[in-house]
């Protein structure tokens, strides 16, 4: 091997493993206040609900024919219109319990990827804002 291809191997080693890259896919989330009960996935099973209250409702794009029931998803706030709402560096682990189309309570916003209750939205942006960008990822 040449120097100059060595050297090139080298350089996209570098560049390679220094690139911060997305495992997740990017949506849009909103929040909702109690009442939680009944839920699309559990009725009025309060048991399904995390002792965290990190939870949410799917939207269309991942209600899945309700196939998103019980699924957790790792979610970042990525990015809002309003600058500073996001908290940096935080991801949270959430569990869908219900259907955004269904809720309760009326979401702060509608159309979104998912609705998170208001613990779990407050852990990751400011709760004032009604909507923010995320990126989630199922585990």
């Amino acid at each position: 091997m040449t120097l100059t291809a060595l050297f090139i191997l080298i350089v996209l080693f570098v560049f390679q493993t220094n690139l911060h890259t997305t495992h997740g896919d990017v949506g849009t989330s909103a929040h909702y206040s109690p009442p939680y009960l009944p839920t699309a996935c559990y009725d009025r099973d309060s048991s399904q609900f995390p002792s965290s209250n990190l939870f949410g409702a799917a939207g269309d794009a991942i209600w899945d024919n309700g196939a998103s029931c019980g699924r957790q998803y790792q979610v970042r706030c990525i990015s809002a219109s309003q600058p500073g709402t996001c908290i940096p560096d935080k991801t949270i682990l959430v569990k869908i319990v219900d259907y955004a189309g269904s809720l309760v309570s009326a979401p702060s916003a509608t159309g979104t990827t998912m609705v998170l209750s208001q613990t779990a939205f407050a852990a990751i942006a400011n709760p004032t804002a009604s909507s923010i960008n995320i990126e989630f990822q199922q585990v």
